[in-house]
């Protein structure tokens, strides 16, 4: 298994920052849904416990639609989703990788069908 390093990210704004735990390489998934496709958002997914929100937990607006399973999660002064909580993985954060400064190397892209959600994740 590979060591995960520490990586740092958050909003444009910077009032929301975030710390990771991670391998160097990852896999990242692109999504063809409703709001990723007009997002463009690249998911890096970090299970919970390897996530820290440092600062900007209060600046944070949620976002729900269709199921209300995921929370999409933005920053109430710029507007970026940094990070959220989706439905394909309820453990886990997804990060956007652009979010990331000095991201881990991305080793494979996964294009999800998310406007076929039920039948892409079993």
């Amino acid at each position: 298994m590979s060591e995960k390093l520490l990586f740092q990210g958050g909003c444009h704004c910077e009032l929301i920052k975030f710390e990771f735990r991670s391998p160097n390489e990852v896999e990242v998934w692109t999504c063809n849904c409703s709001i990723c496709s007009v997002t463009d958002f690249h998911h890096l997914f970090v299970r919970h416990s390897d996530f820290t929100l440092v600062s900007g937990k209060e600046f944070l607006t949620s976002y729900q639609f269709g199921t209300q399973t995921a929370e999409h999660l933005f920053c109430r002064r710029c507007g970026v989703k940094s990070f959220y909580q989706p439905r394909s993985h309820p453990d886990s954060y997804s990060i956007d990788i652009r979010c990331v400064k000095t991201p881990p190397t991305i080793g494979r892209v996964v294009e999800f069908d998310g406007k076929n959600h039920q039948g892409a994740v079993e």
